[in-house]
């Protein structure tokens, strides 16, 4: 898939907000509890003993808190376990992101970003007995942490938190799939290679039978496409943008190749098109020990790949004629997963879900394979309804647990 043609793809923080929130609240999935839009709720007013606590109609408690450089956190004094809902104020002048935060190692309960001046948003937890701190972020200033709050009782029952990554946390996963993408290059040329020399030869047979073989090595790297460059869209580019579509100059690389060699062209008009998807393909090799992944990108691109998986490849947008969508819907499996475990050492102490992922993994992996049959595998189009429910079921539910790693995984503003 090229990613110049791709919807833009929002922080991490928002995609779990697009998977997780109501209209009035939102319940965070799997790590964080995330704020959701202006409150428009019964608001809190302060008791006598000073603390904004009220009870809603939806029979939670409701407690107002200031969101403020000279007030963070102020307004919440009975503490109480149990699900609630913080009613936070920003009384400033600048906007601000806020934290509710374990204040000894600064592990993350639930968030809100994107707080304006003068506005109010709710942000829906579950606590268990410990020590609590809310920690305002006002743009273009330091961050304050609010006073520590200790919620009475046992800890169990409490929402799950997670300890924020650095970049410098993200950087050796980032530089470990770097290696992996350099692994993958020279089975590229070779390929590559062989689908020129049966192009050459005049054998569009064999072309049409190496072609896929070749294209999914370049699938499986998803990951690295951004670092790719102007090199992604001359390899593995869609006539999406082009006004000729596929009689484009701009037409080039594998699904160039695609289209004529299922389209009847001749090997004589194709081999300007093989060299040069040769030459590109052999460019990138040489040129990708200089480059460097940004290190803040590697979880959104574990969620990034299968969502545009879902959006171009199972909806056939990609397809030039070979019908081979469901094989590249397996080989973007395949680089999900050579993101995540470069991302384990850090989802395993952050993310207890992890067994529920990797079983979400296997079973849309079942399902894709369901469509392979030898060296042939189903087009989109010949799908039973049946199949086709479970393969959008399956990678839908896929794609909501990744969005999980992607706001683990994001870098968030400590100070």
């Amino acid at each position: 898939m090229r990613r110049q043609h791709l919807s833009p793809v929002p922080p991490a923080r928002h995609l779990l907000v697009a998977g997780a929130v109501t209209v009035a609240t939102a319940v965070g999935i799997g790590a964080l509890a995330v704020g959701g839009g202006s409150s428009g709720g019964p608001r809190a007013h302060p008791s006598a003993s000073g603390s904004a606590l009220t009870k809603a109609s939806d029979g939670l408690r409701h407690t107002s808190v200031e969101v403020s450089e000279g007030g963070c956190g102020r307004g919440w004094t009975d503490a109480a376990r149990g699900k609630q809902v913080f009613e936070l104020r920003n009384t400033s002048s600048r906007p601000a992101e806020v934290y509710l935060t374990n204040p000894a190692n600064g592990a993350v309960y639930g968030e809100v970003e994107g707080l304006g001046p003068g506005t109010s948003r709710p942000l829906s937890v579950t606590l268990g007995g410990g020590s609590y701190a809310f920690v305002c972020l006002p743009e273009d200033a330091d961050a304050v942490t609010g006073p520590t709050v200790t919620v009475p009782g046992p800890a169990r029952g409490g929402g799950p938190a997670a300890i924020p990554v650095g970049q410098q946390d993200l950087i050796p996963p980032t530089i470990a799939y770097q290696k992996w993408v350099a692994g993958r290059m020279d089975e590229l040329v070779r390929r590559t290679d062989a689908l020129r020399s049966a192009i050459r030869c005049g054998d569009l047979a064999t072309a049409r039978a190496v072609w896929l073989p070749a294209h999914l090595v370049y699938e499986r790297m998803g990951a690295a496409y951004g670092t790719f460059g102007d090199a992604d869209g001359a390899i593995n580019g869609t006539t999406a943008g082009l006004s000729d579509g596929v009689h484009d100059p701009g037409f080039t690389g594998f699904h160039r190749l695609e289209y004529g060699l299922w389209h009847g062209e001749s090997a004589s008009s194709l081999r300007p098109v093989a060299d040069r998807l040769v030459r590109d393909v052999r460019g990138l090799r040489d040129d990708w020990p200089q480059e460097r992944m940004d290190p803040a990108d590697l979880g959104l691109r574990a969620h990034e790949i299968m969502e545009n998986t879902v959006q171009f490849e199972l909806t056939g947008r990609t397809d030039y004629g070979s019908g081979t969508n469901l094989a590249t819907a397996r080989a973007n499996l395949d680089g999900t997963r050579a993101v995540l475990r470069r991302l384990e050492p850090l989802l395993k102490p952050r993310a207890p879900w992890l067994p529920e992922l990797e079983s979400d993994l296997d079973r849309t992996q079942r399902t894709l394979e369901r469509s392979h049959h030898g060296d042939h595998w189903t087009p989109l189009d010949r799908l039973s309804r049946p199949g086709r429910q479970r393969l959008n079921a399956d990678t839908g539910a896929l794609v909501e647990r990744l969005a999980q790693v992607a706001a683990l995984m994001d870098v968030r503003r400590t100070r």
